[in-house]
């Protein structure tokens, strides 16, 4: 039998537990992957706890949406998948599995470069931060503020910024400003005095601001930097973005992606891999768990301050 991680009630990650589930068949257009990593995600807690979501509904729910994998079984109606293939999956249910089910357009080869982990790493972070980038407009000569920069969304948007010529920004804790150096940006300490430090730094302005922290601090300190609150966002605050009058790309928000905002997320992943499979990517793997682990890799995600990516190893 396969295994997979569930929960049947709300509540703190101890209502995880890995079980013994059916096999897997694919309906149509579906595939079968077997799981070697799936990706841990701030949403995939947010959804256990009930801090997103409405509840189980007595049903047994599996968590996850990145994972990386073989392809195991091939259902009707797929074309150019094959049995043996090694893929990336991007908007799973369930990947915290030995097995995931996924319809066949979800698929994106993996190349032979690219490690398990790094390949569960890219999906939610890198999509969520290439949309935003792109939605915001961010080029040459901006400036851009990341809060948050030391995260899996906050390290993915440095480097799309960076690329695109513009100037970064980044806040992060001490130990961890080295790294955002490494990737091109300017770091600063988040905390009292915030504001001050960022024009001590860029004292020809902010242009644009992306929060990927959700702090309040974040979220003020970006409305007195820059000017145009039409290119300020944030992807974690959805649900009170309007107090400050903001765009909110995913946290609960109540306006949803356009369609070429969703093609700039599915497309992400791709792209990513191919970047980071030729060098010109960096996916940082902070730490990784076994499956019969999932509920400290998401009290460790839940703690906050998560370097990088959470990955789980099947």
């Amino acid at each position: 039998m396969a295994r997979a991680v569930v929960y049947r009630e709300i509540g703190g990650p101890e209502v995880l537990h890995l079980e013994d589930v059916p096999d897997a068949v694919p309906g149509e257009g579906e595939v079968v992957v077997a799981v070697r990593a799936a990706g841990v995600n701030p949403i995939d807690w947010k959804l256990r706890s009930g801090a997103r979501g409405n509840g189980t509904g007595g049903r047994a729910v599996r968590p996850g949406s990145d994972a990386a994998g073989v392809v195991e079984a091939v259902g009707s109606g797929v074309d150019g998948v094959r049995v043996g293939d090694e893929v990336i999956v991007r908007s799973a249910r369930g990947a915290y599995a030995t097995q995931v089910v996924v319809p066949a357009g979800r698929l994106v080869p993996k190349p032979p470069a690219l490690g398990w982990a790094e390949a569960a790493s890219i999906g939610v972070p890198a999509g969520t931060a290439y949309q935003a980038i792109r939605s915001l407009g961010v080029g040459p000569g901006d400036t851009l503020l990341v809060h948050g920069g030391a995260g899996g969304v906050g390290q993915a948007a440095i480097q799309f910024a960076v690329a695109d010529g513009a100037r970064v920004i980044a806040t992060a804790s001490e130990p961890n400003h080295e790294r955002l150096r490494e990737l091109g940006a300017v770091p600063v300490a988040y905390g009292l005095g915030l504001v001050d430090r960022v024009r001590a730094v860029a004292p020809e302005g902010v242009t644009v601001a992306l929060d990927a922290a959700g702090t309040d601090e974040a979220l003020d300190a970006s409305v007195e930097l820059v000017a145009d609150r039409d290119r300020i966002a944030t992807v974690v605050r959805g649900a009170d973005a309007p107090r400050w009058g903001i765009h909110a790309y995913a946290g609960g928000s109540a306006v949803p992606l356009s369609d070429e905002e969703q093609h700039w997320r599915d497309e992400a992943t791709g792209l990513v891999a191919q970047l980071a499979a030729e060098g010109r990517f960096e996916l940082e793997v902070s730490r990784t768990f076994g499956l019969d682990e999932a509920a400290e890799a998401q009290r460790v995600s839940e703690a906050g301050h998560v370097r990088g990516k959470l990955v789980i190893l099947v």
